[in-house]
């Protein structure tokens, strides 16, 4: 586990007050607010000193001045009020606010890591990072942050109330300040790990839950739920015996500790005024005063005792944020326009690993002339995916060149190499929403006109007229209220709809149902007429006519030609084709 340093917390702590830079305005109207409350605090014990020594002591009762008296107090307690409504409700929308554009900062940041950040860290852990971490530092701008302030307000408006009525008195409370700081100090000291070590299970536990959820037509079909609820029993003890340890060092070091350096306060005061009557009358209302003095000093003190466990939880809440929107890597160039017009598509000598130390692709050479269909078919791991991974630069290679009529994709905008390359997949991702939307995919530039044509192009506008809200039917998350070939017909329109100028097919017709298999077929004939092409395929039969074929075992590829010649060859391709034929005939021997 990651220990948290004093000077880590003191940077992670200056760049979330940065944040305030902002809000200049709202945060130093918010200081005035709090001034203003902590100035009210110490006007009342005041004026009931005075009641209590100008008029019950000695008797004397003059109407006018305890009406004026009276009327003070009562305006002083409604000006109050008002003014802590205020300073709450200030803070708050500061919080918000800041909380609001952390939230974006790491979502836009999330939007520019490559696949590799998302290979090594679990969903449910960013999750965590987005929700769970900004929540906590939310809590820290609200509570923490103004429970310290009013606390800092208190302590010189209260001394200084308290030198005024008794500067002896006041110099012997002092003392117990000492000991607050080294309680203050000692919890600071000891809670960083322990909020950290807390942070990191909750971030488990969530990570847990949403693999889960996310397999959760696995777990139950290979019936895997007790084992599942086992491991989430397991994980959330964890988090549970985390929790404990904190609660525990918070019993001992907030509420108690604080309480006993109160009473150490109090018995001072009550000693002096004891000592002190033996030789002159002791002022009721400046003892009344002290007492209240007191109360109000350790109210806040607590308060931010209390707050304080929360500002180590936001601390290292912050910290976990920090660290995802600090995240370097080798990100895609963002330099050069060299426009793609024919799509002539080279791969020379490229070495390509995930971990940096095993390759996946292993020096891949070859050319897919303008136009060209070219299939890359393998078993699994032999490196098909791996090559479309590196050509629309989800990752980096690390040895030899990619060019595209050519220039090196490393030399290309990569927003502007994806808009001009159109990915399907296997398993194609609708957003929740509407067919037009998925379509359109918050790409403005595509009209209406435009979604109908992608649509009418790829075979899909049939099927969405049948429906009752046509193009704007409803959307559920993943598209699970259509079939899967639905759903890769509205896929093939999305990637149409930009008029792609390279076009890359990732099992795209793994998705074929009964329904929508003629209709499938046909639009992959639309969508490849005129476009260079590259498909990874299993099914043999559908990229026969490819005018190159690519066979990969390994990382390399171990064989290339068209069908027939790969046929003639006897090899790798030869065994997988019979392979496949052999299956399809037992199928309908069986039907």
């Amino acid at each position: 586990m990651t220990t948290f340093t004093k000077k880590e917390q003191r940077r992670v702590l200056l760049r979330l007050l940065s944040y305030l830079k902002y809000h200049k305005g709202v945060t130093v109207f918010a200081l005035v607010l709090l001034a203003i409350s902590s100035a009210g605090e110490v006007i009342g014990p005041l004026l009931i000193q005075r009641f209590l020594d100008d008029y019950v002591v000695p008797q004397q009762f003059i109407a006018p001045e305890l009406i004026e008296l009276a009327t003070i107090y009562l305006t002083v307690y409604i000006i109050s009020s008002i003014v802590k409504y205020m300073e709450v409700l200030t803070f708050q929308k500061i919080a918000l606010r800041i909380i609001q554009q952390m939230r974006v900062d790491v979502f836009t940041k999330i939007q520019t890591l490559g696949m590799r950040y998302f290979d090594d860290t679990p969903t449910g852990s960013i999750v965590s990072r987005v929700t769970n971490d900004t929540e906590a530092i939310k809590e820290m701008f609200v509570n923490v942050l103004t429970a310290f302030i009013q606390a800092f307000f208190l302590m010189i408006a209260v001394y200084i109330a308290m030198f005024s009525l008794n500067p002896t008195l006041a110099f012997w409370t002092l003392l117990v300040l000492p000991v607050l700081f080294f309680i203050v100090y000692m919890y600071r000291k000891l809670s960083g790990v322990v909020v950290m070590r807390m942070r990191e299970k909750l971030a488990d536990l969530n990570a847990k839950l949403s693999e889960t959820l996310s397999g959760m037509h696995i777990v139950q079909a290979f019936r895997q739920e007790e084992r599942f609820i086992r491991e989430f029993e397991a994980v959330n003890e964890a988090h549970y015996k985390a929790s404990m340890r904190n609660t525990k060092m918070n019993s001992l070091l907030l509420r108690p500790m604080i309480d006993l350096v109160y009473f150490a306060a109090i018995i001072i005061v009550l000693f002096y005024f004891g000592f002190t009557s033996f030789s002159t009358a002791v002022e009721i209302g400046v003892l009344y005063a002290f007492i209240t003095y007191i109360n109000r000093f350790f109210e806040p003190i607590n308060q931010m005792m209390e707050q304080m466990a929360f500002y180590q939880q936001a601390i290292v809440a912050a910290s976990r944020v920090f660290h995802v929107m600090d995240h370097t890597e080798e990100a895609p160039t963002q330099r050069g326009h060299a426009p793609i017009t024919d799509g002539r598509i080279v791969f020379n000598d490229v070495t390509f690993s995930y971990d940096g130390k095993e390759p996946v692709l292993k020096n891949i050479s070859f050319t897919v002339e303008p136009g060209q269909t070219v299939a890359l078919v393998g078993h699994t791991g032999s490196g098909k995916s791996s090559i479309i991974n590196i050509l629309l630069r989800f990752y980096e290679y690390s040895q030899g060149d990619i060019s595209i009529d050519g220039t090196s994709i490393k030399d290309i905008d990569a927003a502007q190499l994806r808009q001009k390359i159109g990915l399907v997949l296997q398993d194609p991702f609708l957003f929740y929403g509407s067919i037009r939307s998925n379509i359109r995919l918050f790409d403005d530039t595509i009209t209406d006109e435009d979604i109908v044509e992608a649509a009418k192009f790829v075979e899909a506008h049939p099927f969405i007229l049948q429906l009752e809200d046509g193009y704007d039917a409803f959307v559920t998350e993943r598209g699970s209220t259509f079939s899967s070939g639905q759903r890769q017909l509205i896929a093939f329109a999305r990637t149409m709809a930009t008029q792609p100028k390279i076009l890359v097919l990732d099992e795209a017709t793994a998705s074929i149902d009964t329904e929508t298999e003629v209709a499938i077929q046909q639009s992959l004939e639309n969508m490849r007429k005129g476009r260079t092409t590259i498909a990874i395929a299993h099914r043999l039969s559908t990229i026969q006519d490819a005018a190159l074929i690519l066979v990969l075992h390994q990382g390399e590829i171990v064989e290339r030609g068209t069908h027939q010649q790969l046929l003639q060859q006897r090899g790798v391709y030869y065994n997988m084709y019979e392979l496949q034929n052999g299956e399809r005939a037992l199928i309908e021997q069986q039907e």
